[in-house]
């Protein structure tokens, strides 16, 4: 049933309508379907702009899916999303073969719904989020220390095909976002005084970004081909290549399968990046301000320096 907030601003407006004799308005979450508002929510523009709006997508669909779409707003409650997270953790995670799904997916899955909410309720759309509040975040034990030697990543580098080959150099010895190397533009790359630099547009956490380009990163990039109709840098036939799905996920699976890597994900190459800069003598402050961490929480996942 609703949340008692929810119940008690209903009751609250009940007394004020019998007070003022006016129309009692019907309560907008007992007409409005989980479906519904996702719907909405993912059509805003604002929303569809987001470069993350795929990701967005996939994390409220588990959520439907769960939940179910004919589920009334007003029905869902803590102890409905509760549940949600334990019948959730029980599914095997698509990215890792042999894994569970991981906390952490979890809190960014109910994250997702707890924005739409709120958004909904910003748009009139909705009188309370009945979430508001209410969810306690699932202990994340997510650290990964993973890192290659550098003759695992020359393994891994003989094991793949331009130009997912280049794309793997720039993430291993930059830190690069995957997004971030997708989008790349030669209107980025500054050989002059060898930085590439990101706009806040172009990077996750909306601040712009000044990296150094590596040696080996700077003669394959002016060895690289230009595109004729476009100024990405990496580029598949002559097109801008706009996921890593398909051919490119069975291209790297393969590849990490062939250098026995093990369990070896592409944004591990982030944490191998991280590492180097560490070893290499750069302090915290001047590597944060290279990969873009904000905070130090969040880095410290990262810094794993063997």
């Amino acid at each position: 049933g609703p949340s008692k907030e929810a119940a008690e601003l209903r009751l609250g407006e009940i007394r004020r309508a019998i007070v003022e004799e006016r129309h009692i308005n019907r309560d907008k979450g007992a007409r409005i379907s989980l479906g519904e508002l996702v719907g909405w929510y993912l059509a805003l523009p604002e929303v569809d702009a987001k470069k993350s709006w795929r990701r967005d997508v996939q994390m409220l669909g588990a959520v439907t899916r769960h939940l179910g779409e004919n589920t009334l707003i007003k029905d869902i409650n803590k102890g409905l999303m509760d549940g949600y997270a334990t019948e959730r953790l029980k599914e095997d995670s698509p990215a890792r073969k042999g894994e569970r799904i991981r906390p952490a997916t979890v809190n960014k899955e109910r994250l997702a719904l707890n924005t739409a909410l709120n958004r909904a309720v910003a748009h009139s759309k909705l009188d309370v989020n009945p979430l508001a509040g209410k969810m306690k975040k699932l202990n994340e034990d997510n650290i990964r220390e993973r890192v290659l030697s550098g003759e695992e990543f020359e393994r891994l580098q003989c094991s793949l095909n331009s130009p997912m080959r280049e794309m793997v150099l720039v993430a291993y010895c930059l830190g690069m976002r995957q997004r971030e190397i997708l989008e790349l533009t030669w209107d980025n790359v500054d050989f002059e005084s060898n930085f590439i630099r990101l706009s806040g547009m172009e990077t996750k956490t909306g601040f712009k970004r000044r990296i150094p380009i590596h040696p080996r990163v700077r003669e394959m990039l002016i060895n690289l081909p230009r595109g004729l109709h476009t100024n990405r840098v990496f580029l598949n036939r002559g097109k801008p290549i706009n996921n890593f799905s398909g051919n490119y996920k069975l291209q790297w699976d393969r590849a990490v399968k062939e250098a026995e890597l093990g369990d070896f994900t592409f944004h591990d190459l982030r944490h191998c990046a991280i590492n180097n800069l560490r070893l290499t003598g750069n302090d915290h402050f001047t590597i944060m301000a290279i990969s873009g961490h904000r905070t130090t929480s969040v880095f410290r996942r990262y810094n794993v320096v063997t």
